[in-house]
């Protein structure tokens, strides 16, 4: 195994700020320029291996090339903002490159978003026009221009495949990425080329990449994470594997897919990292690094796994990973897993609300520098200024800081643990959301008066979203009614799974919420619906009593998804074992992630018995 370039432990680190590398990064290349150089270099080597096709850097580097050329001919100028809404697929790489050959920046969106947010986003960046591929152009509004990805047309229609000249900097604005926003709606966070090369440089250094990797792409390409999967893959010459969702939400089939395909490195969220890590796994395996993020990481891992895991954290604002560590074998830590040390070029401070930097072991708010942090909001100078602020420890200089609301301290060998929030914004199934835009959507139905999200443990220890309403009582509540309202706002993520009603909001005697106050949820206050939703047969029945009872919650609809619901992969092969016990049916776990409901999971096991009745008559 490569030995990666993280520092060995150390003690409490003796100044304010502790940082892993510094060293000037080489910015004279642009990314296109060296992914350029492996197409001449190694043209029918595999960039990136779709499902449906193999994309080599020859193919993929002249796709891009005349995609590039194409946009310009439609007067993109330079600095410009090109949106993506296309599938997790070489599609996505192959217009972003683009969008790059042509001088301009890109904003991935998720074609699974609802079109009212995909609207708004589009709305608040001004992009100038939308890449979209053919599946994907339906869900972007028509006053949008829209490019579709179509290679094979570029190539007959004689576009060429000469890289476009173009001017470059690498303070050149790369990439937008859309988070979850406190004030109710979205914010757009600005990336340079700079930002992005110190990511790549630290990943590729890191982990000793090259062309002989196989990673993995599995993020969706509204999330930050996915800019972290392919381009220090891409840069170094490897090639990028897309897996399939139904494969990367099992935890056994996506093992078996990561051995199957060889990969080398691969990024999955927390969530799915703690159960991989507990599976056995064969000789044949050629992982070196499990990378794992976006949650807070409960498990150290046994001492017989066959590669490393490495936990990451880093804001979006602050280009994906800030803080990194491997994470050793530890069979009697009363700790969880540490965040790690700051990454190359990164700083990381635990201030005070004086921003003075706390004692060793004591905790701060994590404020972040260095060359990461991103230029700021798009067209949102006050939230800019608000967490963007200028370096107290640099006077004189256009350093800055950003502020993360994440809270840490110092371990005794020089680690950083993560100690959750100093605000409302919460993590759930590695999605970072902000209460506030919740909030927001759920005050635009009619019967809403008041309205509080937050999250919610169940007695599976599963987080899942909770929303209290203050609702017309001349009004029937339903839950169903209410999840297919948010589900035109927004994304599949963001909708609880729990609705209580309240006559009215709890709160302090300066008027804040008071969370303390919040009654959990039960059968007399709990949103509802009509007997349409109910289970009516006895599989139904007996199926909803097994999901109630493993995840503590009434009530639960029949067309209810049960990972939203707070379900996860441990819970469901529970369910699966409850099954065959109760039924006598032998399921698979990717029965369950292809139809997470009651209904869908009912006809399943009802299939099986019609399927033994009638081979019994036979």
């Amino acid at each position: 195994m490569n030995k990666p370039a993280l520092l060995d432990n150390e003690p409490y680190p003796s100044s304010p700020a502790i940082a892993t590398f510094s060293r000037d990064p080489d910015l004279s290349l642009p990314l296109p320029e060296l992914i350029a150089a492996h197409a001449m270099r190694r043209g029918s080597a595999p960039a990136v291996v779709d499902k449906e096709a193999t994309i080599t850097y020859a193919r993929l580097n002249d796709s891009a090339n005349r995609l590039a050329h194409r946009l310009k001919s439609l007067g993109l100028k330079p600095a410009s903002l090109v949106a993506i809404c296309t599938a997790r697929s070489s599609s996505l790489v192959m217009a972003a490159l683009a969008v790059w050959k042509a001088g301009a920046a890109y904003l991935p969106l998720d074609p699974g978003y609802p079109a009212e947010r995909l609207r708004v986003i589009l709305q608040d960046s001004a992009a100038d026009l939308v890449i979209a591929d053919r599946a994907a152009s339906n869900c972007i509004s028509s006053c949008q221009r829209i490019v579709t990805v179509d290679p094979d047309r570029d190539e007959r229609e004689g576009w060429s495949a000469k890289s476009p000249e173009r001017s470059w900097s690498p303070e050149q604005l790369a990439y937008v990425i859309y988070t979850s926003g406190s004030s109710g709606r979205p914010k757009g966070v600005q990336i340079t080329h700079a930002n992005l090369r110190n990511l790549v440089n630290w990943h590729q250094q890191a982990f000793g990449v090259s062309r002989h990797d196989r990673a993995m792409l599995q993020s969706s390409p509204a999330f930050d994470a996915s800019v972290w999967e392919i381009w220090p893959h891409l840069a170094a010459g490897a090639c990028l594997f897309r897996v399939g969702d139904e494969t990367k939400a099992d935890p056994q089939a996506l093992r078996d897919w990561l051995v199957e395909k060889g990969i080398t490195i691969g990024f999955v969220p927390t969530t799915i990292a703690e159960y991989l890590i507990q599976l056995d796994w064969p000789g044949t395996c050629q992982l070196r690094f499990l990378l794992t993020g976006a949650d807070v990481l409960t498990q150290f891992p046994p001492s017989k796994l066959p590669f490393a895991v490495v936990n990451n954290y880093g804001p979006t604002e602050c280009t994906v990973v800030t803080t990194s560590g491997i994470v050793k074998p530890r069979d009697d830590s009363k700790e969880l897993p540490s965040i790690g040390k700051p990454i190359l070029n990164a700083k990381v401070y635990l201030l005070d609300l004086d921003l003075k930097p706390v004692a060793p072991g004591e905790i701060g708010e994590i404020y972040i520098g260095g060359m990461g942090v991103g230029r700021g909001y798009i067209n949102n100078t006050h939230f800019t200024h608000d967490r963007f602020i200028v370096d107290p420890f640099n006077p004189g200089s256009d350093q800055r800081l950003y502020r993360s609301g994440d809270l840490g301290r110092y371990t005794r060998d020089g680690q950083i643990a993560f100690e959750g929030r100093a605000d409302d914004q919460l993590k759930i199934r590695g999605f970072r959301i902000e209460p506030a835009e919740i909030m927001a959507a759920l005050n635009r139905h009619p019967h809403v008066k008041q309205s509080y999200a937050c999250a919610f443990v169940g007695n599976s220890g599963e987080k899942s979203l909770i929303a209290y309403l203050v609702w017309d009582e001349s009004a029937r509540a339903g839950h169903r009614e209410m999840q297919d309202f948010l589900r035109q706002l927004l994304p599949e993520y963001m909708i609880p799974a729990i609705f209580v009603a309240l006559s009215s909001l709890p709160a302090t005697s300066n008027g804040k919420i008071d969370r303390n106050r919040l009654p959990p949820p039960d059968e007399t206050n709990t949103f509802t619906d009509q007997v349409s939703d109910r289970a009516q047969t006895l599989v139904q029945e007996k199926l909803a009593s097994i999901v109630s009872g493993l995840l503590n919650l009434q009530g639960i609809g029949i067309h209810e998804n049960f990972f939203f619901l707070g379900g996860n992969s441990l819970l469901g092969t529970q369910i699966i074992a409850s099954v065959r016990e109760t039924f006598g049916v032998d399921l698979s776990l990717l029965t369950l992630f292809e139809g997470p409901t009651i209904a869908q999971l009912s006809a399943e096991i009802e299939q099986s018995l019609y399927v033994k009745l009638k081979s019994m008559a036979a």
